[in-house]
């Protein structure tokens, strides 16, 4: 069953005109990424993703991160849009997580611009920030996207929201 979209106000967008097959674009957002205290990344040169009923999954070029924080790990999953991904641990100080970030170590040809961006689950760093407005991550522990209030829902995540 799919939900009832909430109507964007002025200045929003709803994850519900976002496209089917995913797209990507270019953002000029400032965006950074922040762990055991430490900006792991900071750029205003990523590239977010658009899905239906998804926040946007924003993604950071490599000379905008500290890569020496991020180790790759066996885990490889695989997007009907995106194609295959990576995995990476991030280590920092005293601190790791698992699976903290990936990439597109072979994207499809739409997403091909990605090749070498890496994306971070919010929900396992110490904050996330679009512009200066912390983020809040998208629900579940399987998708990456980022929530800011420009973007209203129902995003999907939460439970009940595996076959929207």
């Amino acid at each position: 069953m799919k939900p009832t979209p909430m109507p964007p106000q002025p200045g929003q967008e709803s994850v519900w005109d976002y496209p089917r097959p995913a797209v990507l674009e270019d953002t000029d957002k400032h965006l950074r990424v922040i762990f055991n205290d430490v900006v792991i990344a900071d750029t205003k040169q990523g590239k977010r993703v658009l899905e239906t009923s998804h926040p946007p999954t924003y993604y950071f070029p490599p000379e905008d991160i500290k890569l020496e924080y991020l180790i790759p790990t066996a885990r490889k999953t695989f997007c009907e849009w995106k194609g295959w991904c990576g995995y990476y641990n991030i280590n920092l100080g005293e601190r790791q997580v698992t699976h903290g970030a990936w990439r597109f170590f072979e994207p499809s040809s739409n997403f091909i611009p990605i090749k070498e961006y890496y994306g971070f689950y919010a929900s396992l760093m110490d904050a996330c920030y679009v512009n200066d407005e912390l983020v809040t991550p998208q629900p579940g522990d399987y998708y990456g996207g980022w929530i800011t209030k420009d973007i209203v829902g129902p995003f999907k995540g939460e439970p009940g929201t595996r076959w929207w």
